[in-house]
C-alpha cells in the first residue's frame, strides 16, 4: 500500500509539472494580439519575431539532453519550472522588439528545457507503474492548454494588463513548484555524467524520431491551417472558422487521457498502426468532402489519430538501451520538431502551386507513414 501511495505522489507531482509547461505556453499565447498591437508590428513582422522561440527551442535541444543526463532531470526541472514562467513575466514587460526577441529566444529555450526534464521524469514514473501512463501526461498539458486560453480571456475581460497577467501565472507556477518540487523523482533510472552533448542516435531512435516526424507534421498543420482550410476551402461561415481547430483540440486531449488504456488492451506498435490510419482518414474526409460537417469530422479523426503518438514515442525512447533517456527524448524530439516546423511552410508552398486540398492530401499520406514506419519496427514494449 505504501508503495501504491508513493508512486501516485510521484506520478501527481510530475503531472503538476506537465499542467504548469502548458500553462505558461496558453498564457503567452492568449496574448500575442496585445503584445502585437503594443509594439505596433505588422503581419508579416510578427511572423518573423516569432521565429525566436523555435530558435531558441531547437539551439538548446542538444544541450538539454546532455543537461538533463549529467545533472538529472529532477534538477533540470527545477530550473526549468523556474525559468519558465519568469521569462514570462519578461515577455509581459517588453517595450521593444529587440526585447521580444530576446525574450522569446529564452523561452524558447527554457520550454525545451522543461519538455525533456518533464518527460524524463514522466518515463521514470512510468517505469514505477510498469504499464504506459505517458499520454495522461500529455493529456495534462492540453488540458492546461485550455486552461491557459480561458484564464487569458477572464484576465483581458477584466482589464488586466499582459504584465499583470502573466506576473499573476509567474506566482502560480512557483508556488506550485515549490510545494510539488519535493515528491518527484530525486534520481533518474540511467545517468551517465560522462555523457557527450552530441551523439549520433541508433537507428531505433531515428525511427522514432521519423514517427514523432510524421505525427507532428500533422499536428503543425492542424495548429497553422486548420481555420484557414475551414475559411478557404470549406467555405464556413465567420463564427465556425475555427471550428475544426477546436474539435480537433477536444479529440487530442481526450484522446491522450484515454490512450493509456488503450494501450494495455492492445499495444503500443497496434496503437501507432492505428493512429496513422486514423490521422490518413480523417484529412482524407476532409480533403474528399469540404462541407462544414463533414471536414469537422475528419479534423476530429485527425485529434483523435495525433493525441497518442508523440507520447508513445518518447516512452519509448525514455526506455533505450543504447542512450541516458534524456539524450534519447531530446534525439527524437529534434527530428520530430523538425516535421512541426516543416509543416506548415510546406503546405503554403504546395497550396501556391496547386491548392489547399493537394496540401492536406499530401499530409495524410505523411500521416499514415507514421502506420507503415510502426509496422517495421519490433515493439513490443507493454
Amino acid at each position: 500500500m505504501q508503495a501504491t501511495t508513493s508512486r501516485r505522489t510521484r506520478r501527481a507531482a510530475v503531472a503538476l509539472f506537465f499542467f504548469m509547461a502548458g500553462l505558461c505556453f496558453a498564457s503567452w499565447a492568449s496574448r500575442i494580439p496585445d503584445i502585437k498591437q503594443k509594439l505596433q508590428l505588422s503581419d508579416a513582422g510578427l511572423g518573423a519575431v516569432l521565429l525566436a522561440l523555435p530558435a531558441g527551442l531547437m539551439v538548446s535541444l542538444p544541450f538539454s539532453g546532455w543537461a538533463v543526463t549529467h545533472f538529472s532531470s529532477r534538477v533540470m526541472v527545477l530550473i526549468a519550472s523556474a525559468g519558465y514562467p519568469l521569462t514570462l513575466v519578461l515577455l509581459g514587460s517588453v517595450g521593444a522588439v529587440w526585447q521580444l526577441v530576446s525574450c522569446l529566444f529564452l523561452f524558447g529555450l527554457f520550454g525545451n528545457l522543461y519538455n525533456i526534464s518533464a518527460n524524463t521524469q514522466a518515463v521514470g514514473v512510468e517505469s514505477l507503474y510498469q504499464r504506459s501512463i505517458m499520454a495522461t501526461f500529455h493529456g495534462i498539458w492540453s488540458l492546461a492548454g485550455f486552461s491557459g486560453a480561458a484564464i487569458g480571456s477572464l484576465m483581458i475581460a477584466n482589464g488586466l494588463s499582459t504584465q499583470q497577467h502573466f506576473l499573476i501565472v509567474c506566482t502560480g507556477c512557483l508556488l506550485v513548484s515549490l510545494l510539488a518540487q519535493r515528491n518527484i523523482l530525486p534520481a533518474d533510472q540511467q545517468t551517465n555524467s560522462d555523457q557527450r552533448l552530441f551523439v549520433k542516435p541508433d537507428l531505433r531512435i531515428l525511427k522514432l524520431g521519423l514517427i514523432a516526424f510524421g505525427c507532428l507534421v500533422c499536428e503543425g498543420t492542424m495548429f497553422d491551417w486548420s481555420g484557414v482550410y475551414f475559411q478557404d476551402v470549406v467555405e464556413a461561415p465567420a463564427k465556425l472558422t475555427t471550428l475544426g481547430y477546436t474539435v480537433f483540440m477536444g479529440t487530442m486531449a481526450t484522446g491522450r487521457f484515454l490512450g493509456d488504456r488503450l494501450v494495455v488492451k492492445l499495444g503500443i506498435k497496434p496503437m501507432l498502426q492505428g493512429s496513422g490510419i486514423i490521422i490518413s482518414i480523417g484529412l482524407l474526409i476532409s480533403v474528399l468532402w469540404p462541407s462544414v460537417i463533414m471536414a469537422t469530422v475528419g479534423f476530429l479523426l485527425v485529434g483523435l489519430g495525433v493525441s497518442s503518438v508523440v507520447p508513445l514515442v518518447y516512452g519509448l525512447a525514455g526506455k533505450s538501451k543504447t542512450m541516458a533517456p534524456g539524450v534519447a527524448l531530446a534525439a527524437v524530439s529534434t527530428i520530430g520538431f523538425l516535421g512541426f516546423l516543416a509543416g506548415p511552410p510546406l503546405i503554403g508552398f504546395i497550396a501556391s502551386v496547386a491548392s489547399l486540398r493537394w496540401s492536406f492530401t499530401l499530409i495524410a499520406f505523411i500521416g499514415l507513414s507514421t502506420s507503415l514506419l510502426a509496422t517495421f519496427m519490433r515493439l513490443d514494449e507493454r
